[in-house]
């Protein structure tokens, strides 16, 4: 039964804080990856072909077939409750602080920070270096603070649409939230699916968006329907709602269609490939997405929701992690470019270095007056 209920008090999900650590952290090994494997797309690049290099690509392409659209759901599901508490206005007031001034800052700063190393080049070109300051490269890994905030505004300008007509928001209790059944997870598998491959009809897999600066526009649709799917989930209970055995089976079939994944994007990528191959991608590239995603909100919801102090204290940092791990992450692996060792050595010796830095660095940031505001 769905009843009208005001808007529940603030709750902190341990588990959910839990995720966001993990995801942070996957956003450190993809862009570490990047920096050694056989895809050399980061700010600095040492590639490599060899078996390690392709290994960290594989990664790479497995990290993004779920982990930013997991990013959104998890953004969604605070959403609502955010708007209930706030106001559609304050709400949006709020986004445009939280989410545009950081975002401001990387493009005025970070951004031609990061680009230092082609500035001889472009004075070569006869450019001046205030040109290139303001406007060398693009957001980055900021694309998601951009994308997150055009979807958080257009969530509240839906909302105070929907309170001007009088529209009240429904939500359920986790007491009333019925169970999630499999077919519900497979249509959101089919919906993805189908989406997907219309999509990327228009949006080919590896196309890159210079307006805006999106690196995955192909994944948009995947953004935009798990972002809506994490809003409707705090409504409706959804998470509450997911049993153990789904979770388990979910993490199975994760497993086991990795492969098939990574297979089915390779032949709907190849040149010449038709629109049965790319249909392929799309139903293969889905179902490990869905499946690693239920299957972790399953397994942290039950086997890894406490949070000591550390944690805590990690999942507070977490969104300023990933404001500054560009530029630790570069400046690290510059101090390591002298340092003659495979791909994999490198790549792990980054990340033990770069992932409690970028944290020590967060909180330092975080204890300035003031700056919890932003981040």
């Amino acid at each position: 039964m769905t009843t009208l209920t005001p808007a529940p008090p603030r709750t902190r999900l341990g588990y959910i804080d839990n995720l966001r650590i993990l995801l942070t952290v996957l956003v450190l090994v993809h862009h570490t990856a990047l920096t050694y494997g056989a895809l050399p797309l980061w700010y600095w690049t040492e590639p490599s072909t060899g078996p390690g290099g392709v290994a960290l690509m594989l990664l790479v392409i497995t990290n993004q077939f779920f982990f930013m659209g997991f990013f959104f759901l998890i953004s969604g599901l605070f959403v609502a409750g955010s708007v209930d508490r706030k106001g559609a206005g304050s709400f949006a007031r709020d986004r445009l602080v939280r989410l545009g001034v950081p975002l401001a800052a990387f493009l005025l700063l970070a951004r031609p920070v990061l680009a230092l190393p082609r500035w001889p080049e472009h004075r070569a070109a006869g450019e001046s270096f205030l040109t290139f300051w303001f406007t060398v490269g693009d957001a980055g890994p900021l694309w998601f603070v951009e994308v997150l905030l055009v979807m958080s505004l257009a969530y509240a300008a839906v909302r105070a649409v929907r309170g001007r007509s009088g529209g009240s928001p429904v939500v359920v209790t986790p007491q009333e939230a019925a169970p999630v059944r499999f077919r519900g997870i497979a249509a959101l598998v089919g919906l993805l699916t189908v989406l997907t491959f219309l999509w990327r009809l228009l949006v080919p897999a590896g196309t890159y968006w210079e307006l805006g600066g999106l690196p995955s526009p192909a994944y948009l649709p995947q953004y935009v329907v798990l972002f809506v799917v994490g809003v409707l989930a705090s409504r409706r209970g959804w998470l509450a709602g997911l049993s153990r055995r789904q979770g388990r089976v979910a993490l199975v079939v994760a497993v086991l269609s990795v492969g098939l994944a990574l297979g089915g994007t390779a032949l709907g990528t190849a040149p010449g490939a038709g629109l049965g191959a790319q249909a392929v991608a799309a139903l293969t590239e889905n179902v490990f997405a869905v499946s690693a995603i239920v299957g972790l909100l399953v397994l942290f919801r039950e086997r890894l929701s406490g949070t000591p102090a550390w944690a805590r204290w990690a999942a507070q940092g977490s969104f300023t992690v990933y404001l500054i791990h560009a530029l630790v992450l570069v400046a690290v692996a510059i101090l390591l470019a002298p340092l003659a060792a495979p791909a994999l050595v490198k790549f792990l010796l980054l990340l033990v270095i770069a992932v409690p830095l970028c944290w020590v660095l967060a909180g330092l940031l975080r204890g300035i007056p003031g700056a919890k505001r932003v981040l």
